[in-house]
């Protein structure tokens, strides 16, 4: 199945999990799993969130940023790839000054 993400349009979401300004998503779900294209604007960020029921895969595809994990830090730039287990916590940060696109699978467990 073709998810045509470039015929999405982006959804704003202020504040997404608790994080700074506005994370930009074009989002598809269904039972299994949520993709995401998103994209955080210089100071941007998503909130620090445990996943429960879930885990999450974030590709950096454009842009640089810094992702918090298990209370420690780690450095993202394109071709880079974060995981966050089910159980774990991050947050996603744009500190830097051009746009941060990203690609995100989160498969939901039932």
């Amino acid at each position: 199945m073709k998810i045509d993400l470039k015929q999405m349009e982006a959804e704003p979401l202020s504040q997404f999990k608790g994080g700074e300004k506005i994370t930009y998503a074009k989002l598809f779900t269904d039972k299994g799993v949520r993709v995401m294209h998103g994209r955080l604007e210089p100071g941007a960020s998503i909130g620090l969130h445990t996943h429960e029921g879930s885990s999450e895969v974030v590709y950096v595809l454009s842009g640089t940023g810094k992702v918090l994990y298990d209370g420690g830090e780690e450095p993202l730039s394109p071709g880079d790839c974060h995981y966050c287990p089910e159980g774990h916590a991050h947050s996603l940060i744009n500190n830097s000054a051009e746009d941060l696109i990203f690609f995100a699978v989160i498969p939901l467990y039932q």
